[in-house]
């Protein structure tokens, strides 16, 4: 078996094209493997993994806890908010710590942009990024491209545009670099007030008017309001930026072609997106739910392989 051409995941952007094709071809047969009756496979049999989660998160997590379980891998779970880190423990005594109980892998969150890089050079186990601040979400941006391969063939070609808070979004950022370098023409879309200043630099087509942009696409990938990263109000309501950048089924209907509805989740139905979008035909958002656990074993798979 071929290997990555990375020893930890960190973000998209140290990923080669051809490490993303082989993780995809690699996801292809753990998809097989994850709707046949017995859905584990030893391959992980003597890895130990870490899931170090220093913000909250539901979906990422219990997506990375099942994939090491279909790999027969053993998992320790840390949560900040009931750990050491609450009465001042540094970010490498903690993983320190964690890893003197012999881990090889950790599987890290964190708020701070940069934390998993900084991890990386300090201690001796693999890291795979679950998402740091506002930087990169790369299992994220893989699985999603991974679902317009599988909706639409390939994903060369394609116009995509993502919706929504690109300037708190790590997801944005990851499928903004992940869609590049797979060919993807990629817009962006939402009120001046949530748009990167410089996002210009990343070669991405900027849209402020959302009817337009759907227009323009193949598959739109709407994103959450990110509340919990915003210390300032960047537009006047919820209901005002529901009225000009939620997408409802009125609108997706009259649109002059079928395009593919994505969602990263969680979703702030009746916001972003309508029951009825979410739930509709065009909608592939259960499918990357799914896509996610076949992606996340095999990142760990690929990884554990470089020993």
């Amino acid at each position: 078996m071929s290997k990555l051409s990375t020893r930890h995941l960190i973000g998209i952007k140290d990923l080669t094209v051809e490490d993303i094709q082989q993780i995809f071809e690699t996801t292809d047969n753990f998809k097989a493997v994850i709707n046949r009756p017995i859905k584990k496979v030893p391959s992980l049999r003597d890895i130990t993994i870490a899931n170090i989660f220093f913000e909250n998160s539901t979906r990422t997590r219990i997506s990375f806890e099942l994939a090491e379980k279909r790999l027969s891998a053993d998992t320790i779970n840390f949560a900040s908010s009931s750990s050491s880190v609450s009465k001042g423990e540094t970010l490498i005594d903690t993983v320190n710590n964690i890893l003197s109980m012999k881990v090889d892998m950790v599987v890290m969150r964190h708020p701070s942009p940069g934390a998993c890089k900084f991890l990386a050079k300090h201690i001796n186990a693999q890291i795979v990024n679950a998402g740091d601040g506002t930087h990169e979400h790369p299992t994220q941006a893989l699985l999603d491209a991974y679902s317009i391969r599988e909706k639409h063939g390939d994903v060369r070609g394609k116009k995509i545009v993502i919706v929504g808070d690109i300037l708190h979004s790590r997801v944005a950022l990851s499928n903004i670099f992940c869609l590049q370098k797979l060919g993807a023409k990629v817009m962006v879309c939402g009120p001046t007030t949530l748009i990167p200043k410089h996002i210009n630099e990343l070669d991405v087509l900027v849209e402020h008017n959302l009817r337009k942009a759907l227009e323009w696409c193949d598959v739109a990938n709407m994103l959450r309001i990110q509340l919990e990263r915003q210390d300032i109000k960047y537009f006047p309501s919820l209901r005002e930026y529901s009225m000009l950048y939620g997408l409802d089924r009125a609108m997706l209907h009259s649109l002059p072609k079928k395009i593919t509805i994505m969602h990263p989740g969680p979703i702030n139905r009746g916001v972003e997106i309508t029951s009825e979008v979410a739930d509709s035909d065009q909608s592939i958002i259960l499918q990357q739910v799914e896509n996610g656990v076949a992606i996340r074993m095999a990142v760990l798979y690929l990884l554990a392989a470089q020993g």
